[in-house]
């Protein structure tokens, strides 16, 4: 049996999203994240560059440290540097920051949670459960939220067995099944939901949600019952497996009245619901 990858692709260190992603079984950080989360700089890249200015021995080191890895983001698998968490102390000792120290003891806690992961899986998933529920996502959407992920990494497994290889044939083939499903690519969908670096599926609402793991779960069995092979027969199946969601979405919109592509995200949604209760609350 395969083991599952950790199902949080991002790390909170004080409210500030650090992404990361799963490389020789360890994880690698993002290292823009890392300087925007320690520093507030309004220019994350002139601030590494004068880094590397000030500090000659890191720089020479630099390419040791520093790795171009495919990073999961809102428009999709991007080539971003990124380091381990070694590579991280050295950078850190470098940033005159007061957040320095906090930040080496989160990030000792995130490489530790990592070993207890491989050990027993389940707690990756139980520690997304916990982190969506700090950010005021309801029980409801995580479940939903979980359940895409996994519908996700049994198509990207799929493909995989499939022939595909490459993270820029994945991207490709996940634009080709939003924009059958909602008529928009990744990168578009995040900018009408006017979002920068976060994560676009963490910003839907459950039927954007439900669509979008029709349009995967649909993919994956038309791959399988085609046997599809190599990149073009699976783009293929993500066009008709897209479709099928797409078709779904129609003729709810038709039935319903209403849109389920939205600009609104989820999260805004429930923050502003919980604050007409309280409004209630008080006039009773």
């Amino acid at each position: 049996m395969v083991k599952k990858e950790p199902l949080s692709r991002i790390a909170v260190f004080q409210r500030k999203e650090v992404r990361r992603t799963l490389h020789n079984n360890e994880w690698w950080f993002v290292i823009a994240d890392v300087v925007a989360a320690l520093t507030d700089s309004k220019d994350v890249s002139q601030y590494i560059h004068k880094l590397r200015q000030r500090d000659p021995e890191l720089a020479k080191g630099w390419v040791q440290i520093v790795h171009p890895l495919i990073v999961p983001t809102s428009g999709g698998a991007q080539k971003l540097n990124c380091a381990n968490t070694e590579g991280l102390f050295r950078i850190i000792q470098s940033i005159p920051s007061p957040k320095a120290e906090p930040f080496k003891r989160w990030l000792a806690k995130v490489g530790y949670e990592r070993v207890q992961e491989i050990e027993d899986p389940e707690l990756a998933t139980k520690r997304t459960r916990a982190l969506y529920k700090a950010k005021g996502y309801s029980d409801d959407w995580i479940e939903k939220r979980l359940r895409s992920i996994a519908i996700r990494d049994e198509l990207t497994d799929e493909w995989k067995k499939r022939g595909v290889k490459e993270q820029r044939e994945f991207a490709i083939l996940t634009a080709e099944i939003s924009e059958a499903t909602f008529g928009l690519a990744p990168g578009e969908y995040a900018r009408f939901k006017q979002l920068k670096r976060e994560n676009l599926r963490d910003h839907m609402t459950d039927l954007e949600l439900i669509f979008s793991m029709l349009g995967e779960a649909a993919t994956t069995e038309i791959a399988r019952n085609r046997d599809a092979q190599g990149f073009p027969e699976n783009k293929q199946a993500a066009k008709a497996g897209g479709d099928v969601a797409g078709k779904a979405r129609k003729d709810l919109e038709a039935k319903s009245g209403r849109k389920v592509v939205t600009s609104e995200n989820y999260l805004s949604l429930t923050q502003d619901e919980a604050k007409r209760k309280r409004v209630v609350g008080r006039k009773k």
